[in-house]
């Protein structure tokens, strides 16, 4: 396949802080570094697609009006740092009270959406979250992940990472690195 290689990152825990179901933007906090990480990516002409899982709105506790506004203000405090992301995909499934879904990570179809939409080659890409189900697409697709070793991150994910020899990063920052030392240089 041939196409533009991407950055796939999660939202919560990797982007801004994990506040469990943020549902009021007031609670929206870039981690250390993310600005710059994901200001990095667009200066290489990288689309940076966030893939996010927010069960909060099956469960009931936050409505989907509530995550755009943090959407919103996310993507407020990015374009202040002179970043920005190219499109946000989101699940708002959760089996338990949903039903299956082939959306909510690590399911393809959002990934396959944003693949079609900005001709994406998913083996030039790299996948990045604080869970394992952020990055299992990647070996699904023929990507790379780099599973954060942050807060938010389980230990039985890192466990699970260490054992399948995935890629572990300490920020977003260092990730970004990692994927953009194996890119070819900017013309």
């Amino acid at each position: 396949m041939t196409g533009v290689p991407a950055a796939f990152l999660d939202r919560d825990g990797t982007i801004m802080r994990d506040a469990s179901y943020v549902g009021d933007p007031k609670l929206v906090e870039l981690l250390p570094g993310a600005a710059d990480a994901v200001r990095r990516l667009n200066e290489r002409g990288i689309p940076v697609i966030v893939v996010t899982n927010q069960s909060g709105i099956a469960r009931g506790w936050i409505t989907a009006d509530d995550y755009d506004a943090v959407r919103t203000r996310l993507d407020a405090l990015l374009e202040t740092a002179g970043a920005h992301i190219d499109r946000t995909y989101m699940c708002p499934h959760h089996p338990e009270f949903t039903g299956p879904c082939d959306c909510r990570k690590p399911g393809l179809l959002l990934y396959h959406e944003a693949i079609a939409e900005f001709g994406i080659d998913p083996a030039r890409s790299v996948f990045i979250g604080d869970r394992l189900r952020d990055v299992e697409p990647a070996a699904k697709l023929g990507g790379r992940g780099i599973l954060l070793d942050v807060e938010s991150t389980p230990p039985a994910d890192l466990a699970t990472a260490y054992e399948r020899s995935i890629e572990t990063a300490h920020a977003l920052g260092m990730a970004v690195d990692i994927f953009l030392a194996a890119l070819p240089a900017a013309p």
